[in-house]
């Protein structure tokens, strides 16, 4: 009998080597447009004016109740949500081969955070935890500036954004001890990168993450930080705006996870 020549083995020697053709060529003109706005970046981030770490942490999380031997349990034990998010996350991506970029590591950040958010807020008094809080953001903001990279411009994009804001995250979260420039430069900026990514029509291909309702968890969580005190008194003291900060930033993972939901058919037989 004949045997029938199998042809993955050449196809699997071919794809690695198409694969770094088509990262070394040249850049679109989205790629363009995405390497000037990180440049702009990292020029505001080295060259704007220092902004002192001290002046700017000063505590003022107005829940402070314990519970069950927590201290400050609203805003330490509300952190648990994304660790929910992160785990529930990581299991969706068992079952995908398209994740875009940058997504593993969006949901590994989210665990991330739940640790350091956590053992921050069981003391915010003392800064030097501040690192450990923003080390955890830094993550999962690296790897959804890489999904939303991926998904609307490029693979490649998403793959260089994702390593280019991790370093730049976690380097910035370090220096904020001292100087909360880079900090300010990586959290507003990367967001308005964001949006403009947000604004951006889908590359084909993409699995179709809505950046928009990611973004408005964010603001939406920002708004309820603004408001932790005025929301403490407005709930007759039941939550804090920060307790409900923690919970909003924690949903903007659901988006993510919608997107990755299993396809559920099975290939036809006929």
């Amino acid at each position: 009998m004949f045997r029938a020549n199998n042809p993955a083995p050449a196809t699997d020697a071919i794809l690695p080597s198409v694969s770094r053709r088509s990262f070394f060529a040249a850049p679109q003109v989205r790629e363009k447009y995405l390497t000037v706005a990180l440049f702009v970046l990292a020029l505001a981030a080295l060259f704007a004016p220092a902004l002192p770490a001290a002046g700017w942490h000063i505590p003022h999380f107005v829940d402070t109740r314990a519970w069950l031997g927590v201290p400050n349990a609203g805003d330490v034990l509300s952190n648990l949500a994304f660790l929910a998010m992160g785990v529930w996350g990581s299991e969706r991506l068992r079952a995908r081969k398209d994740a875009p970029v940058g997504a593993s590591w969006f949901f590994v950040g989210l665990i991330l955070t739940c640790l350091g958010s956590g053992f921050y807020h069981l003391d915010p008094d003392m800064a030097e935890r501040l690192v450990a809080d923003r080390l955890g953001m830094a993550v999962a903001f690296a790897g959804f500036l890489g999904i939303a990279a991926s998904e609307r411009i490029s693979v490649r994009a998403g793959e260089a954004v994702l390593v280019l804001m991790m370093v730049a995250g976690l380097l910035a979260a370090w220096v904020a001890r001292e100087n909360l420039t880079p900090w300010v430069v990586v959290q507003f900026g990367g967001m308005a990168l964001a949006v403009g990514l947000a604004l951006t029509r889908p590359r084909p291909g993409a699995i179709g993450v809505p950046l928009g309702g990611v973004l408005f968890f964010y603001v939406l969580a920002k708004l309820f930080e603004l408001g932790d005190a005025a929301i403490f008194e407005a709930t007759g003291h039941i939550v804090s705006g920060h307790t409900l900060k923690h919970l909003a930033a924690a949903l903007a993972a659901w988006p993510i996870i919608r997107a990755l939901r299993p396809t559920g058919s099975a290939p036809s037989l006929h």
